[in-house]
């Protein structure tokens, strides 16, 4: 029961640790994924010859990158987009989030609640282009860390909310456990109220049925 009452019920808790855990572990997802393939950025030839000039090895016959190490290694890192993961990883979940505290999927036509559900998804979107526009990106880096912000973002969320299309979908699952301990509770204690009450009034008819007696007993009756 102080489980609950202490943490999560507030309601700015959930939601708050719900963004917090999408963005960090797509963080992390996406930093491995990163590492792990080394797709380099568009620019990546100007990054390796920043001013314009290739070089080559005398001996070998290959290419010779004399750009700055640290700029070369973020070079590699094209494939997924950080910026776009992160993006729909935070603005997805506020979109699932907002779509359940609206109850936009009620079937009440409300285009209005479309729109702010959909606001969040074209922001993280308008950052995806920014990528490709700013030459950091393929199209297919921004695609993929979009969809993977995404799906992070509808796990977390579902590990703390109810499916926004759901008629509890308004609140966190630990406020609806919170009521359903509160009511089995009340329950009890009602229930022992009632106990007590129906073994005073068993009491006080024995207590009357002696007093009865006795005055029978004493011919006052």
């Amino acid at each position: 029961m102080m489980t609950y009452v202490s943490y999560p019920v507030k309601q700015s808790t959930v939601p708050a640790w719900g963004v917090l855990y999408s963005v960090l572990i797509t963080a992390v997802v996406t930093t491995v994924v990163k590492n792990a393939v080394g797709r380099p950025r568009p620019d990546f030839f100007w990054r390796c010859f920043p001013d314009g000039k290739q070089l080559y090895d005398q001996v070998t016959g290959d290419v010779i990158c004399h750009g700055e190490k640290s700029f070369l290694k973020d070079g590699r890192k094209s494939f997924p987009s950080g910026h776009t993961s992160w993006s729909f990883a935070g603005l997805g979940f506020l979109s699932l989030y907002l779509s359940g505290k609206i109850k936009v999927f009620d079937r009440q036509g409300h285009v209005a609640k479309l729109c702010i559900m959909i606001l969040p998804l074209l922001i993280a979107s308008l950052v995806g282009i920014s990528r490709i526009d700013d030459y950091r990106h393929h199209w297919e880096d921004v695609f993929a860390g979009g969809l993977l912000g995404f799906i992070m973002a509808m796990l977390c969320y579902l590990h703390f909310f109810p499916p926004p299309y759901h008629h509890q979908g308004w609140g966190p699952y630990a406020y609806f456990h919170m009521l359903e301990e509160l009511q089995v509770a009340n329950s009890h204690n009602a229930e022992s109220q009632q106990s007590v009450c129906g073994h005073h009034v068993e009491l006080s008819r024995q207590h009357n049925s002696r007093t009865s007696r006795n005055d029978l007993e004493a011919g006052r009756v």
